[in-house]
């Protein structure tokens, strides 16, 4: 068998692996500010030049915005040989607060922490770190066989921490060469720590905004207040009624259609994973858990929908008090979606639902340029699913969990929509590596063992 000396080299290669990392952390290419697009650039070249050092056959390909990168390796096997299409940004987020980093950004150290030693710099975690992983299981792979165990088309994008713009678009025209047998995601999180995760089902999202409109000018309190309707009283009224006080379900008509239970094996293995709802609850200062009554923390951030009121405001709000009523109030929400909840029709019941509470002398103004999207459920009854898990279980010592996301991948709606094609989303972040965040880090064990997991990973789903 060859996948014993494959982990054997990753091993011995490690150092040479992280130093690789590390050179490639140090291009700042941050993609949403256009002083850094000479970076972004350079990073994207960095790339292609790393995946033709190990024989893929690797192009930058320009796009409206920054670039992406294709590259592919083993063509020449057989076409009954699996064909995975594995997706990666090199692009990250901007650094600020630039004072709350305990070292530079873009010089990244290995530096001791309470589980071991991480890589601490930005991109670490997501995404270049993660992406790393599994190029280098395909270098080690490359260098003991002089081939690899599946065809491969490596998909890098740019643009992934600045919305995407080019994506679609770059999906429909080069529709034909993306295709691929599944696409593989390694932009994910652990389950928790140490307990290797296959992100199964992705929530949708749903975005509204509306404002109520009571009297035409914001009135003086003292001559108004009184007969005058309050669009600050109102909208509070209605927002309340979003949710039963006593079960925290939404309270909509058909909210819940094409919402599914958990099947029971899938909830073991969430009820297994080592997750501690009081250590997630406590850290960001909650004492018990809220939100629907009968369901744990990881079913209400997986497998339920939620409608949250993400901004509320009307009337004054500088220093000191001003006594109007407010001519105005106005409500931003989302809603995180399940299973085959449909938007379109969701947006519909719950415009009704608001308009239907609306009194006289209100009225009504929605914001029509909001986007919505289903959520991503993947196909468990395809067999990679349960190699991929099989896989992870032998790396690390324990059984691995099909998890949730409780946020979204637009990317991997896009497979689907665009490519029809099914993703499998592995990764090996840890909740506190401060994505997104100063001090961003990755653990060692993380960027080690998840590359001998993708190595583990493309030997099963080759011989599945």
């Amino acid at each position: 068998m060859s996948l014993p000396k494959v982990l054997d080299k990753i091993d011995a290669g490690l150092d040479a692996s992280i130093e690789r990392l590390m050179n490639f952390m140090r291009i700042p290419s941050i993609s949403t500010d256009p002083a850094y697009d000479t970076d972004v650039e350079r990073a994207a070249d960095w790339l292609v030049e790393d995946l033709k050092s190990i024989g893929v056959t690797a192009e930058k390909r320009t796009t409206p915005g920054h670039p992406m990168i294709v590259g592919k390796i083993g063509e020449e096997l057989d076409d009954k040989t699996p064909h995975v299409l594995f997706y990666g940004h090199y692009d990250v987020q901007p650094v600020d607060p630039l004072d709350q980093w305990k070292s530079a950004p873009f010089d990244p150290q290995i530096v001791d922490s309470a589980h071991g030693k991480v890589i601490r710099g930005r991109g670490s975690a997501d995404d270049k770190g993660q992406l790393m992983t599994f190029v280098e299981a395909c270098r080690a792979w490359k260098a003991v066989t002089g081939t690899l165990p599946c065809r491969i088309t490596f998909f890098f994008e740019g643009e992934e921490e600045s919305g995407s713009p080019s994506l679609v678009p770059f999906l429909r025209e080069n529709k034909d060469e993306l295709q691929a047998d599944i696409a593989l995601v390694c932009d994910t999180t652990m389950v928790s720590r140490g307990v290797p995760s296959v992100s199964t089902q992705l929530r949708g999202m749903l975005k509204d905004e509306f404002t109520l409109i009571g009297p035409n000018i914001d009135l003086h309190s003292g001559l108004y207040g009184g007969p005058a309707l309050n669009p600050l009283r109102e909208i509070s009224r209605i927002i309340a009624s979003f949710h039963d006080p006593e079960t925290g379900k939404v309270t909509i008509d058909g909210f819940y259609d094409g919402v599914k239970e958990v099947p029971a094996d899938q909830l073991r293995q969430w009820n297994d994973s080592g997750f501690d709802e009081d250590v997630f609850l406590g850290d960001v200062g909650y004492a018990q858990r809220h939100g629907e009554l009968g369901y744990s923390t990881l079913e209400q951030l997986w497998a339920r929908p939620t409608l949250e009121i993400n901004g509320l405001w009307g009337g004054y709000n500088g220093a000191g008090s001003k006594t109007v009523i407010p001519s105005e109030a106005h409500c931003k929400l989302t809603c995180r979606l399940v299973g085959d909840q449909d938007p379109a029709a969701l947006r519909t019941a719950l415009r009704a639902h608001v308009e239907a509470r609306l009194g006289p002398d209100l009225k009504i103004r929605w914001e029509n340029d909001l986007s919505g999207s289903g959520a991503s459920v993947m196909n468990l009854e395809r067999t990679e699913y349960e190699a991929a898990r099989g896989a992870l279980s032998d790396e690390w010592g324990r059984e691995a969990v099909f998890s949730g996301m409780g946020g979204s991948i637009p990317v991997v709606g896009f497979f689907k929509s665009e490519l029809d094609l099914d993703s499998m989303l592995v990764g090996f972040a840890n909740d506190d590596d401060a994505m997104h965040s100063p001090n961003e880090k990755y653990d060692l064990e993380s960027f080690h063992k998840g590359t001998r997991s993708w190595a583990r990973i493309l030997d099963a789903l080759a011989t599945h």
